[in-house]
């Protein structure tokens, strides 16, 4: 037998070594979808129910019990039922007793008891092991094999040797469980699927607020401006040519944000000169979502480099130019070269590609499946060291750009500055500070606070 045979059956599952038995409370549809998937996985599983009729919804090598018949017949016990049916598990007290229960359960909103499900069901059965679990995988992620949801199952209950148990066969079906601690976790756990994208919400709101702002602002100089002053109808720059000013003005900040809240902790461990402080929780939560301020910005960075490229095929642009050729064919004059404009025009150009190259390359590495084959150190210098190159090309493309309208009078309309040239105000302060804080003066110090030296040991406490 070759080799290549003998690595597919060391792949193959061995089904002949079954694992031990669990016992499943409740037939709905995750209760019969996790019950496929641990037969799948090796183990023997009998289900509770109130109706010991077998159903062709339930696994085919499932057994049907009683709750009283089914609980005996094993240790783990999940219990795949709402709350409000858990009042039934009372007479059960005794057989239950010492026995592993995973609470599964979830709420219809935030907080919606005074304590949760998992210590709600612990205090029923004081005798019982409970432990909370597999809330957080949907029965759909089950059927699916988990290969396009998310494998984490969160896990939390105060008998170590229960939860040990329990994280053990979230391995065995391919999931990833992560320890959140002692049962009064569950609380979190459980607010965990009801929250719509928390960590979203700021990075979303802020991306938006900026962008009707900026999209306003070009408005009332491009369009209400020159309508005003100028007799001209430019209306259709809504479409394509206020986007793409906005885009990569949005994308640019963006990216500035997400270096901005590095900027201030190193400030604020310099002036406390220790790292063992809590930063204040504004600066907290905006370091917590610098990732999604970081993948907003590069969508905004590929929208702007498709309307660029779509550009060329606009009405605008094609009799923009068939203008300047017939202007030159009727005065019988050729326009020369300026290579000024030239120089000008590769380098904003040439700058912006290699930006978005690394904007892209940012993008890719905190991919979790790209993230998690990288060590530590490879990362930081991914996200730290690239990141902020690509931020001084995306600065230098956009001064390159539109460095030519800060001496321009026609440029401040209503004597108010370009969008470009605000653009530039927080991505440049951020290099700036940042260029101080690599001075071996200011860095030197750094790297001792945060490598644990204290200016003033007594804050340590």
């Amino acid at each position: 037998m070759n080799k290549n045979s003998s690595n597919i059956m060391a792949l193959a599952p061995n089904t002949s070594n079954k694992r031990e038995t669990v016992c499943i409370f409740g037939t709905g549809d995750f209760g019969r979808a996790l019950g496929y998937k641990m037969i799948q996985s090796g183990y023997s599983v009998v289900y509770g129910s109130r109706s010991t009729q077998i159903s062709n919804l339930i696994p085919k090598d499932a057994e049907v019990l009683s709750h009283a018949e089914a609980a005996q017949k094993a240790t783990v016990i999940i219990i795949a039922i709402q709350r409000q049916h858990y009042n039934f598990l009372t007479p059960l007290a005794e057989i239950l007793r010492g026995k592993v229960l995973v609470d599964i359960s979830n709420n219809l909103k935030l907080n919606q008891y005074p304590e949760s499900n998992a210590e709600y069901l612990a205090q029923l059965l004081p005798g019982s092991k409970v432990v909370k679990g597999f809330n957080t995988v949907s029965a759909w992620a089950l059927q699916s094999g988990t290969l396009d949801a998310s494998r984490q199952v969160f896990v939390c209950g105060d008998d170590a040797e229960a939860k040990q148990m329990v994280m053990n066969i979230v391995r065995t079906l391919g999931l990833t469980p992560v320890d959140k601690g002692s049962l009064l976790a569950a609380q979190e756990i459980e607010n965990y699927p009801l929250q719509l994208f928390p960590m979203w919400k700021f990075p979303i709101f802020l991306s938006l607020g900026l962008t009707a702002f900026f999209f306003f602002y070009c408005l009332a100089l491009d369009v209400i401006y020159t309508y005003i002053y100028e007799n001209n109808n430019f209306s259709f720059f809504i479409a394509i040519t206020i986007p793409n000013r906005v885009c990569p003005v949005m994308a640019l900040i963006l990216l500035a944000l997400v270096y901005l809240p590095g900027i201030f902790a190193a400030i604020i461990q310099l002036y406390r000169g220790t790292k063992y402080r809590r930063f204040p929780d504004w600066l907290d939560k905006w370091m917590l979502c610098r990732k999604q301020l970081g993948l907003i910005a590069l969508a905004f960075a590929c929208l702007h480099a498709v309307f660029t490229l779509v550009a060329p095929l606009r009405a605008f642009v094609s009799w923009r130019t068939s203008k300047g050729i017939i202007s030159q064919a009727l005065n019988n004059k050729t326009e020369p070269l300026n290579h000024t404009t030239a120089w000008i025009s590769d380098s904003y150009l040439a700058l912006g590609i290699l930006g978005f190259f690394l904007f892209v390359l940012l993008g890719i590495t905190s991919l979790p499946s790209v993230s998690n084959n990288v060590n530590w150190r490879e990362f930081r210098f991914v996200q730290s060291k690239l990141g902020y190159l690509a931020l001084i090309f995306c600065t230098a493309h956009t001064l390159v750009y539109g460095g030519k309208w800060f001496l321009s009078p026609s440029a401040y309309k209503w004597y108010l500055p370009n969008i470009y040239m605000l653009s530039l105000v927080v991505p440049c302060a951020v290099l700036v500070v940042k260029f101080v804080l690599i001075f071996p003066c200011v860095d030197k110090p750094l790297t001792r606070i945060r490598q644990g030296w204290e200016r003033n040991p007594k804050y340590s406490e």
